[in-house]
């Protein structure tokens, strides 16, 4: 009988006090291809770091890997990328991507790949469709091109076990469809795939699903053989928390929350966005979509006061044309904003109490004493997204969905007027996403918010929605959303 591929014994890992995983068994055999499934905070990516070794766990994992071209490396892809730029710091602040002289501080795809083309007989960035960004400075990579980035050092390095996070996070359609067919051509050519995934993203290859639930191994085995439990009905919001809410919320005089007019954004010979036109009024809810790498992101940063060209540009936010004595805090203090990779920006230490009261002073961090009313404000929005249990512990120690409904707290914490969400609900599971949608549907609908929400998935948006803008090659087309 041949050796099992991987061999996982009583494995359980516990981090500052708090039991993460609990004695996890579960084998491998050479040539099954598997997938790691659960609800948010369930431990899927502990497990995937207790697989690498890269965090300190009881219990026992082994691999016997086969004696071949491979170099015997088992190599994890993580959900978010890590880069150094040439003046060798990894500390940037948010706005720094739409900075031209930081971009050009920073090394380009080529230049990252440089180090891991060694020969590969396949050619990863064809496949990965990475041609077209090779002078592309890293810092101004989109999400999805950044996971395709990190996909490709990992291929080149040639691994004979490759565990990825949640590689489908920030992918379009399209972007999606190919990585399955990769993964597909990956476990094809002999490499042997652990995904972390949510159910409803299980590439053809995968054999095998191996369920966690609040850090326990709950069912494991063939594809087939293995049901997922099917999404809950959103719970009711609870009514007293709205009334509060509404009763504190501020007046906004305000007709147009957004107006572009010829709006164009360049970095060097390389147009991003072109001659946009577009308006949103106040209370309207609109879906942002478009490929990856298409200028969501920049779109968003005019609006939010973060990209430094929205003065050579005739831009209205809330009745101002940008650049007529409003400062970046004027128009920040009405905006709750939240991207998928702000987290990234916070403290390692601070805890997500602290993280969601940031969100009351527009900051990345807490920097003063907050209020007795401030903090019953926070509390609420605690409550209302079901965080009690997470308040006290440091954001970075959650996982990618936990982390993701606290900094929706912090963006909805001051309740402002337009809200901006920025794939608000990667990382969450189905539960989460209806709760989310039925969250904001309310909101929107009790206060008249303005919504400005990003998204890939269509069946991840709010009802609320009733406009639409299509971003492509840097143009924006509007419509109204289909009833």
């Amino acid at each position: 009988m041949s050796s099992p591929l991987a061999q996982l014994t009583d494995v359980s890992v516990t981090f500052n006090g708090v039991e993460i995983l609990k004695n996890i068994n579960l084998t491998i055999a050479p040539g099954e291809q598997w997938a790691i499934v659960g609800r948010s905070g369930s431990g899927k990516t502990t497990l995937a770091h207790a697989l690498t070794g890269t965090v300190f766990h009881s219990g026992s994992v082994s691999f016997h890997l086969p004696n071949h071209t491979h170099a015997n490396r088992i190599l994890l892809i993580e959900q978010q990328h890590f880069f150094r730029n040439r003046s060798n710091t990894s500390d940037f602040y948010y706005q720094q991507r739409y900075n031209s002289a930081d971009s050009e501080d920073t090394m380009t795809v080529q230049e990252a790949l440089a180090p891991f083309l060694n020969g590969s007989p396949i050619n990863w960035i064809e496949q990965l469709h990475l041609t077209h960004v090779l002078d592309e400075p890293l810092i101004q990579l989109s999400n999805g091109e950044n996971k395709r980035l990190q996909l490709a050092k990992a291929l080149f390095l040639d691994p004979a076990v490759l565990i990825m996070d949640n590689p489908f996070v920030g992918l379009d359609v399209e972007g999606r469809q190919t990585l399955h067919q990769i993964i597909d051509s990956i476990a094809a050519s002999g490499i042997a795939i652990i995904l972390v995934t949510p159910p409803q993203e299980l590439p053809d290859s995968i054999t095998h699903v191996a369920v966690l639930e609040n850090g326990r191994l709950v069912k494991a085995g063939k594809r087939s053989a293995v049901t997922v439990a099917a999404k809950t009905a959103a719970p009711a919001l609870p009514a007293e928390i709205i009334h509060t809410l509404k009763a504190s919320t501020e007046a906004n005089h305000f007709t147009t929350a957004v107006k572009m007019v010829n709006v164009s954004i360049r970095y060097g010979e390389k147009t991003i966005l072109q001659d946009v036109n577009w308006e949103v009024k106040k209370g309207e809810c609109w879906s942002i979509s478009g490929p990856n790498g298409a200028g969501k992101s920049t779109l968003l940063s005019l609006v939010t006061a973060d990209n430094p060209q929205a003065y050579a540009n005739e831009l209205y936010l809330f009745d101002q044309r940008r650049g007529s004595g409003e400062s970046i805090w004027d128009i920040k203090r009405r905006i709750g904003f939240v991207s998928p990779e702000l987290h990234l920006y916070f403290d390692r230490g601070t805890s997500c109490f602290d993280v969601i009261a940031s969100g009351l002073f527009d900051t990345i961090g807490l920097f003063r004493q907050i209020a007795a009313a401030q903090q019953e404000q926070v509390e609420n929005w605690i409550n209302l997204l079901q965080l009690q249990a997470v308040k006290r512990r440091p954001l970075f120690q959650l996982s990618l969905g936990q982390q993701r409904m606290v900094l929706l707290a912090r963006a909805l914490v001051k309740n402002p007027p337009l809200l901006i969400l920025d794939e608000p609900c990667q990382g969450l599971d189905e539960e989460q996403i209806s709760y989310f949608k039925t969250l904001i549907n309310q909101l929107c609908n009790s206060f008249n918010t303005t919504l400005l929400y990003v998204s890939h998935y269509s069946k991840d948006l709010p009802g609320c929605v009733s406009h639409t803008a299509y971003l492509e090659n840097g143009k924006l087309t509007v419509g109204n959303w289909p009833s």
